[in-house]
């Protein structure tokens, strides 16, 4: 893989950042990685802090000369708004399209999308957020027994609470109001039969624009899940890299992310995470930006297959342009 396209736009690699939403914080550490890489690759870089409000006009100080390298993750920067303005400005940029990640962005479109394949996946329904009630809230008990409630479009794993017992059911409903509060941005619920499990998670890389799944992690959580302080803080999780697992287990894990990946057709990089239940390996979602930071799952990956980071941010540039 030679240098000849990068060379060409050395001054034009515009590093979209920020996102002001809920994972703004988990953007700047991706950048700043991303910095470091383009520096290492001698590569000249500008950076934007993409304000939604803001961004169709900010945008126009630059040219389609630019490639966007889209280290957003979240709302607006993944799920497929600032792809749309991008395309519509003919400015190439890095990761999913517009389109797919849209779909990859939301759970349940995801999980639509997957149906006819051999993928399994936890059974489901949605809830508009404002019918979350006491009642409603009861009657899923009733039919689940233990369950997940997630916003349907979201990223590292805000709002994810899990009911598995009646303890869990009277706390959430004593909390009632302030889960309104924590979902007062999002119209819509994923409420999901809990399946006790192993966390499982698998990136997919691109390669000469073929998909290649690189490993499999196990994540050990020391919260109740692979929630946002145990993805993002140093201690709070514990990650099994190869993940220690039947060779079909392991096998059909890198298999079926892979399928998810070209199914809803990412572009450069996913991690796919799954549930294990000693039984079955269910999906759960598809992330088509996944962090790139210090402590991320997907650098981990890479480095023990002996990928460097460096590698990684040279091949979506080139795979991109």
């Amino acid at each position: 893989m030679g240098n000849k396209n990068i060379g060409c736009l050395m001054e034009k690699i515009l590093i979209l950042e920020g996102g002001f939403n809920e994972e703004h914080e988990i953007s700047l550490n991706t950048a700043k990685e991303i910095k470091r890489s383009l520096t290492n690759l001698n590569i000249s870089f500008d950076s934007l802090l993409v304000k939604p409000q803001t961004f169709s006009e900010d945008i126009n100080h630059y040219n389609n000369d630019y490639l966007c390298f889209n280290a957003l993750h979240g709302t607006f920067g993944e799920d497929g708004t600032i792809q749309k303005i991008l395309e519509n400005k003919k400015i190439r940029y890095t990761h999913s399209d517009s389109i797919t990640s849209n779909i990859g962005f939301n759970k349940f479109l995801t999980k639509k999308k997957i149906q006819n394949t051999k993928i399994l996946t936890a059974e489901s329904f949605l809830l508009k957020a404002t019918n979350l009630d006491e009642i409603k809230i009861r009657e899923i008990f009733e039919q689940f027994n233990s369950f997940v409630v997630k916003p349907v479009s979201s990223g590292s794993s805000y709002g994810v609470q899990i009911i598995k017992d009646s303890k869990d059911l009277e706390n959430f409903v004593r909390n009632i109001e302030n889960n309104h509060n924590i979902y007062k941005k999002h119209n819509e619920l994923l409420i999901e039969r809990y399946i006790a499990g192993r966390e499982l998670t698998v990136a997919v890389i691109n390669k000469e624009n073929i998909s290649e799944a690189v490993e499999v992690t196990e994540i050990i959580s020391n919260n109740y899940f692979y929630d946002y302080q145990s993805k993002y803080s140093k201690g709070f999780s514990r990650h099994i890299l190869p993940a220690k697992l039947p060779v079909k287990i392991y096998d059909n894990c890198l298999k079926y992310a892979k399928i998810v990946h070209d199914t809803i057709k990412c572009r450069n990089l996913s991690r796919s995470d799954f549930l294990y239940d000693n039984k079955n390996i269910y999906f759960l979602e598809i992330n088509t930006q996944p962090g790139l930071t210090s402590i991320s799952l997907v650098p981990e990956q890479l480095k023990h297959k002996n990928i460097s980071f460096d590698n990684l941010i040279h091949n979506i540039i080139n795979s991109s342009l």
